[in-house]
């Protein structure tokens, strides 16, 4: 059985969707970490059936956000003197700047590249966004 040890002081991102860690771990620039950080993939869950977990020993800043629209379903603890400080439940965010973009051509994001790309979600149960200038769907995938 693979054994990885608990964090003393840092940060574990738990209840990842199966196979969804390596975007996550991507995501955060974690292969160019100079700390030690753990991806695990398909471990097992009870709540999930298979789930991947990251833990990084360093304290880090976080965009909850983001995360939330990569997988709403994971949990952020943070972890100090090897305890669980704080438990946080993410969500599908309300709005995103700048980590989705809008496809339409002639959206003003396309056009004027110093124009953020901005999305609100419009429907939470089918996790989809429209675009801020041109009101262009992104439906996230689940």
């Amino acid at each position: 059985m693979l054994n990885i040890d608990s964090i003393k002081d840092g940060i574990v991102i738990d209840h990842i969707k199966a196979g969804s860690g390596i975007q996550i771990f991507n995501y955060l620039g974690l292969d160019k970490a100079k700390f030690s950080v753990a991806l695990i993939m398909n471990a097992n869950s009870e709540k999930l059936g298979k789930k991947d977990i990251i833990k990084i020993e360093n304290r880090i800043d976080l965009d909850f956000t983001v995360l939330g629209l990569i997988d709403p379903n994971i949990t952020i603890n943070t972890i100090s003197s090897g305890e669980r400080k704080e438990k946080v439940k993410l969500e599908l965010p309300k709005e995103v700047e700048n980590v989705i973009e809008c496809k339409n051509p002639r959206c003003i994001t396309s056009i004027e590249k110093y124009v953020p790309h901005q999305f609100y979600l419009v429907d939470e149960s089918n996790k989809e966004y429209r675009c801020k200038y041109c009101n262009e769907a992104y439906k996230r995938e689940v």
